[in-house]
């Protein structure tokens, strides 16, 4: 159980405290990399220097359970950054106020809610796969895993980390990508064998490449663009694209039912969605919204793309409860603690 009083609200300039906001000030919740809000504030005041963004800043499932927690006196105006899993169950909770931005009509149509006008947007996509330090697996004389399945196998016992689901969207997306490939009793027959082989469950999706980037762990559990950056870093990283396919999950875009400034959200809406926002979330995402931005990224698996599974959001985001629940219930023991 998240204790809400603990989580971190975290801003540009410090911390801060959500709540009521004027004309000119939006408090937008967001799961965004910490280093990159200052960024994307100072893209967007670029065009608005009139509106001050007090952000909320914590990982995908913090974020997504206070939301929820707030649903019957919201504190955002605006959530930008989060799973479209997560903003799919906020919809059906009628929690999303529907709009359609200027310019809407220019992205991929898959980064779009389906409704009419539309109550999420998206802005980049990110993928799974395995972060492999080849440097300590020879040392520990580990092939390099081909599947999800040889995850499983005894010679990797101890030596794979990844992001538990109840924090991070990147562990959710694994997970009910897991249960779709394999089905329900397939899934968590899966997920079982492979606890017996995990070391620890982090808070942070990036986190398992990370440790795996740094020697601490072989293989860590984590998304494409992570692993990417780690091998042009030096990392002596391999970024293996699992033979039965890939989970994915977008971050997006909406605006909160009940804003009290819902004309500055609508403005920063707008230009969440445009060719200049695209180009900056280049710069974290290899897949984008807007067609035609993204630019190659070094060491970006090339078959990536080809295995991204046929993602069912709604099945993901209706069961979403159920399936943290049910894996909290089996695995929560190996978690690290929450800071």
């Amino acid at each position: 159980m998240v204790d809400f009083k603990k989580v971190a609200l975290a801003s540009v300039g410090g911390l801060l405290v959500a709540g009521n906001v004027t004309a000119g000030e939006l408090t937008v919740y967001t799961a965004v990399e910490a280093e990159d809000l200052k960024r994307y504030a100072e893209e967007f005041n670029k065009t608005h220097p009139d509106i001050e963004i007090k952000w909320v800043r914590d990982s995908t499932g913090v974020v997504t359970a206070k939301l929820l927690a707030e649903k019957n006196n919201p504190q955002a105006d605006v959530i930008w950054g989060l799973a479209a899993t997560s903003l799919l169950l906020m919809k059906s909770e009628g929690m999303l106020e529907p709009y359609a931005p200027a310019g809407v009509e220019n992205l991929d149509k898959k980064f779009v809610d389906k409704s009419n006008p539309p109550t999420w947007t998206g802005m980049d996509a990110w993928v799974a796969s395995v972060c492999f330090n080849t440097v300590e697996g020879e040392k520990l004389g580990l092939t390099a895993p081909t599947s999800w399945k040889d995850l499983t196998k005894p010679e990797y016992k101890g030596h794979v980390i990844m992001p538990n689901p109840n924090s991070s969207g990147t562990g959710f997306l694994d997970v009910s990508s897991w249960l779709q490939m394999f089905g329900e009793e397939g899934g968590w027959e899966y997920m079982d064998a492979l606890h017996e082989n995990i070391a620890r469950y982090t808070h942070s999706g990036s986190a398992p490449c990370k440790l795996a980037a740094s020697g601490e762990i072989p293989i860590g559990i984590s998304f494409a663009f992570r692993g990417a950056k780690s091998k042009a870093d030096g990392a002596p990283i391999e970024i293996i694209v699992p033979e039965e396919g890939v989970g994915w999950d977008m971050e997006a875009t909406a605006i909160v039912a009940g804003t009290d400034n819902i004309e500055d959200a609508k403005k920063l809406v707008d230009w969440t969605i445009t060719k200049e926002a695209n180009v900056m979330y280049n710069t974290g995402y290899a897949v984008v919204a807007y067609p035609g931005v993204a630019k190659p990224v070094e060491f970006f698996p090339e078959n990536l793309t080809e295995k991204m599974i046929d993602n069912d959001f709604e099945f993901a985001a209706n069961n979403r409860a159920a399936i943290l629940e049910e894996w909290q219930k089996r695995y929560d023991s190996k978690s690290d603690p929450k800071s």
